[in-house]
């Protein structure tokens, strides 16, 4: 069968097929070979089949994997207010990626510049945990206690509660002496505060110390629901002293606490991934922490690399797609994402899983060995073609339509637009 894309004439019932892929459907638990049909941005069918002519074009995607468009819980996307902070259009599509959520990098002081500058302007679909501090990640205003306002971090995630997903705190006096204004507990609490006013689930990064045990953070602070992230970070008592599993990570799930991985620049390490994962704790979620620190030098690079990870040890495809599908998606209180359901989204990513010898490095530069690594192939957002390196959906350009050849002049729209209004 060609690969190229197949056009079709007159009024189809179908904007595109994407056809003959191992369709991946976390929400049913299954994994089939399966057309996928897409119209006005939705998915409108799933069955073998689906034949060619119903579909303005077909796209051949056998060999590979359709998955829901990934969602990664744990991004940072503001560089105006935090100076790690990324392009979230830059990094998403090529990584099969069509929902990332900022982990806090606004506060409520300059949520509105981050809602028109990121949320609004990105392709990429964009929610937020608002960080519990009003001036979001600037460094040592992170520590001001007094600018931690639970009322005020409540008032505008209730104004914004289609992008405001929860509330966050991180990187909370860490080593120094506490005194009156900085308790041991004190952004958490706050952050907890908050998080109960709006009835959404706090994020959490932390640092434990004599006077806060980690614990005391998973079994007696967080309730069902909230997020302990950067659960592999090497300052957490993950694998006691025999090799075995803290228990208190079960205890903890089992109360409804939510474990998400937030890779990050320090914050991953094989010793207790490894570790873990053979002992059968796995994160809830595959959060990436993604920033400057370690989106461009092979540490995360993108979701697909954390997912990689897990797969070399030994965790099924099916699984970690739904840890970074269904899962993301209901923690944060939004079941219509991440799903291939007919009628959902048409969020897309088709990939593929490459085998060789690859390494894979953690935060302590360590690394381990592995033979196999997720690769994007292509990505639809809300129907669209949001990424396609190899040109699945395009002509060979010997045969490409009469708007190809035409020389357009400054300020005209492209031939691809014109294209496509002609098939409308």
């Amino acid at each position: 069968m060609s690969s190229q894309p197949q056009e079709r004439p007159s009024s189809p019932a179908y904007d595109l097929i994407l056809q003959g892929g191992t369709v991946i459907d976390p929400v049913a638990g299954t994994s089939r070979l399966a057309d996928v049909a897409i119209a006005d941005g939705r998915i409108a069918r799933i069955e073998r089949d689906i034949p060619a002519t119903d579909a303005a074009r077909v796209v051949n995607v056998t060999g590979k994997y359709v998955t829901p468009g990934l969602i990664d819980l744990h991004v940072h996307l503001d560089p105006h207010y935090y100076v790690g902070g990324i392009v979230a259009d830059g990094q998403s599509f090529s990584a099969g990626v069509t929902t990332m959520v900022d982990a806090g990098s606004a506060g409520a002081n300059n949520w509105d510049v981050f809602n028109e500058i990121t949320v609004k302007r990105s392709k990429t679909r964009v929610l937020a945990f608002l960080n519990i501090v009003d001036a979001g990640m600037l460094g040592e205003v992170e520590q001001d206690t007094f600018r931690m306002r639970p009322e005020r971090a409540a008032e505008v995630a209730s104004a914004h509660p289609d992008v405001i997903v929860g509330i966050k705190t991180a990187h909370y006096w860490t080593w120094q002496p506490y005194d009156a204004e900085h308790g041991p507990w004190t952004a958490v609490d706050r952050g907890v505060e908050a998080a109960r006013m709006i009835g959404k689930p706090l994020m959490v990064d932390f640092w434990p110390r004599p006077e806060r045990p980690y614990e005391d953070l998973i079994l007696r602070k967080l309730g069902p629901g909230d997020i302990h992230t950067h659960v592999f970070a090497q300052q957490f008592p993950i694998i006691r002293d025999d090799g075995s599993l803290n228990p208190a990570l079960w205890e903890a799930r089992e109360r409804g606490v939510i474990f998400d991985c937030g890779h990050g620049g320090g914050s991953f390490w094989f010793r207790n991934a490894v570790c873990a994962v053979q002992q059968g704790f796995v994160p809830d979620s595959m959060g990436t922490d993604l920033h400057t620190g370690n989106a461009a030098n092979g540490l995360v690079g993108n979701i697909l690399n954390v997912l990689s990870k897990f797969l070399n040890m030994g965790l099924p495809l099916e699984d970690l797609i739904y840890r970074a599908t269904v899962a993301p998606a209901r923690i944060i209180g939004r079941p219509e994402l991440g799903t291939l359901n007919v009628g959902a989204p048409a969020d897309v990513a088709v990939l593929e899983v490459l085998e060789g010898s690859f390494g894979f490095i953690d935060c302590g530069r360590a690394k381990m060995l592995g033979d196999r690594k997720l690769n994007c192939v292509f990505t639809l957002r809300d129907g669209q073609v949001a990424y396609d390196p190899d040109g699945l959906t395009m002509p060979r350009w010997e045969e490409a339509p009469p708007a190809y050849w035409t020389c357009r002049q400054p300020g005209a729209r492209s031939a691809a637009s014109t294209e496509k209004e002609s098939r409308a």
